[in-house]
C-alpha cells in the first residue's frame, strides 16, 4: 500500500509542499493529494493588480504538475475528522466525498477579516483573493472621475492597494485610512520615500484612525468624523479558514494550528499546518506573521519533515527568519525594507523604480517556486529505507 499524503490549499504554501513532497518521495510508495477548488494558482500577492484591470498568467496546477504524480482533486473543503483520519470534500461531479489520509499536511491559508466593523460586510471590498479582486475591478470600472475610494488599512495590503489604484486610475481621489501611524514599522528612509509616493500620487492620508463603521457612501470613524467613499476597500487583516477550529486539533483563539518546529501539529502527530494556517513560531520566539515570506518556507520545512520520518532521515533545521518586507508601490515605485530576523527595521532600504523591479522579481519567483518547489535542494540523492509497519512495505526518499 501506498502511504497517503492529502494536502488542503493550493495556495503559495500548499502547492510548494506538494511538489516538494514529489520531489523528495517515489511516487510508487506514496500517493500526493492535492485537494484544491480552483484548477489553477491565484497569485494573491498580485490582488491588487487584479482589481485595477491587470492580467495575470493563467498558471494550471495540471501544468504545473505534470509527471510529479501529484493528483489534483478539485474539491471544496468542508471538513476534516483527524480522529478518524479523513477528509470531507465537495465537488461538482461526484457531490460529497470522504478522502482518507495518512499524512494530512493543512494549507488552507485565510482570508478577509472584515474585523467585525459594521457595515463591511455589506458595503467594504476586499481583495483577499480572486473573487473579491474582481469585484473590485468592476466596481472601479463603474466609477467616474473625481469619486473617492478609501482604502482602510495601513498594512502591506492597504499600501499597495491605494498606491495601485491611485496609479491606475489618476482620475479618483484617493484616501488611506490607518489605526497607527502611516509606516510607523518602517524606518526614518522608509517613511520618507512612502510619503514621497503617496504625495506624488495625490493620495490622502488619515493616520492614527480608526473606522467605525462602512455606509454606502461614506466611512465613519472615531470622533464622528466621516471620509466620503464611493468605493470602501478593507485591508485590516485575514481571519484563517474556519475548519481547524471546528476539529479536535489544538488551534489558537483564532483557529490558527499549534505546531512545533516541524509544522507538525501538537495534539496530532500525523497532522502538518502550514502557512496561515499555522502558528509558527519565529525569532525571538515572535509569531511568524501571515504572508508569501512566511509561508514558502513553512511549506519547505513540513515537507522536508514529512520525508525525513518516513525515511527515518535527518529532520531540517534551517532556521525560519525574515530578510526584507517587499511593497510594491504602483507599477514603478517600490520600497524595500530590510528587516532583522524576526521583522524589525532595521536603517537600510531600497526605494524608487529599482525597488520595483525587486518586488516584482520575487512576485514572479514565488509563483516560479510553486511550480519548481525543489529551489534549494541538495543535489546528491541516497536512498533511505524504512519498513512501514501500517503498509508493510518500503518507503524511499531523495534527500
Amino acid at each position: 500500500m501506498q502511504h497517503r499524503i492529502i494536502v488542503l490549499g493550493a495556495g503559495y504554501a500548499g502547492a510548494v509542499a506538494a511538489g516538494r513532497l514529489a520531489k523528495r518521495l517515489h511516487q510508487e510508495d506514496v500517493a500526493i493529494t492535492l485537494v484544491n477548488a480552483e484548477p489553477d494558482f491565484v497569485e494573491r500577492v498580485r490582488m491588487h493588480q487584479l482589481a485595477v484591470g491587470q492580467e495575470l498568467k493563467p498558471r494550471l496546477f495540471n501544468d504545473m504538475f505534470a509527471g510529479t504524480g501529484v493528483v489534483l482533486k478539485l474539491a471544496k473543503v468542508t471538513g476534516v475528522d483527524v480522529d478518524r483520519r479523513t477528509v470531507a470534500v465537495l465537488d461538482a461531479d461526484d457531490g460529497a466525498e470522504e478522502l482518507e489520509y495518512d499524512t494530512l499536511v493543512y494549507a488552507l491559508g485565510s482570508g478577509w477579516n472584515n474585523q467585525a466593523v459594521p457595515g463591511t460586510a455589506e458595503h467594504a471590498h476586499e481583495i483577499a483573493g480572486r473573487p473579491g479582486a474582481l469585484r473590485l475591478r468592476a466596481r472601479l470600472a463603474r466609477l467616474d472621475a473625481g469619486q473617492p475610494v478609501v482604502v482602510v488599512g495601513g498594512g502591506l495590503t492597504g499600501l499597495e492597494a491605494a498606491t495601485e489604484i491611485a496609479e491606475a486610475r489618476p482620475d479618483l481621489d484617493v484616501a488611506l485610512v490607518a489605526r497607527g501611524g502611516f509606516g510607523d514599522w518602517l524606518s526614518p528612509k522608509g517613511r520618507q520615500h512612502l510619503w514621497k509616493v503617496f504625495d506624488k500620487l495625490g493620495i490622502t492620508v488619515h493616520e492614527h484612525t480608526a473606522v467605525t463603521g462602512v455606509e454606502t457612501d461614506r466611512v465613519t470613524t472615531d470622533g464622528s468624523k466621516s471620509v466620503p467613499a464611493s468605493v470602501t476597500v478593507w485591508t485590516t487583516g485575514f481571519a484563517v479558514h474556519p475548519i481547524a477550529k471546528a476539529t479536535a486539533l489544538e488551534v489558537t483563539g483564532t483557529g490558527q494550528i499549534v505546531v512545533d518546529g516541524s509544522m507538525r501539529s501538537v495534539s496530532h502527530q500525523d497532522v502538518y499546518a502550514i502557512g496561515d494556517a499555522a502558528l509558527v513560531m519565529g525569532p525571538g520566539d515572535k509569531p511568524l506573521r501571515m504572508s508569501c515570506a512566511s509561508g514558502i518556507p513553512t511549506a519547505w520545512q513540513a515537507a522536508d519533515s514529512i520525508a525525513a520520518r518516513l525515511t527515518s532521515g535527518k529532520l531540517p533545521s534551517a532556521p525560519l527568519r525574515y530578510f526584507n518586507q517587499c511593497i510594491s508601490l504602483g507599477r514603478r515605485e517600490g520600497l524595500i525594507q530590510y528587516v532583522t530576523a524576526d521583522d524589525r527595521a532595521v536603517r537600510a532600504a531600497l526605494t524608487g523604480r529599482i525597488a520595483a523591479v525587486y518586488k516584482e522579481l520575487v512576485c514572479k519567483g514565488a509563483a516560479w517556486g510553486v511550480a519548481n518547489p525543489t529551489l534549494g535542494m541538495p543535489i546528491r540523492r541516497r536512498r533511505v529505507v524504512q519498513e512501514r509497519a501500517q503498509a508493510g512495505s518500503a518507503v524511499r526518499a531523495r534527500v
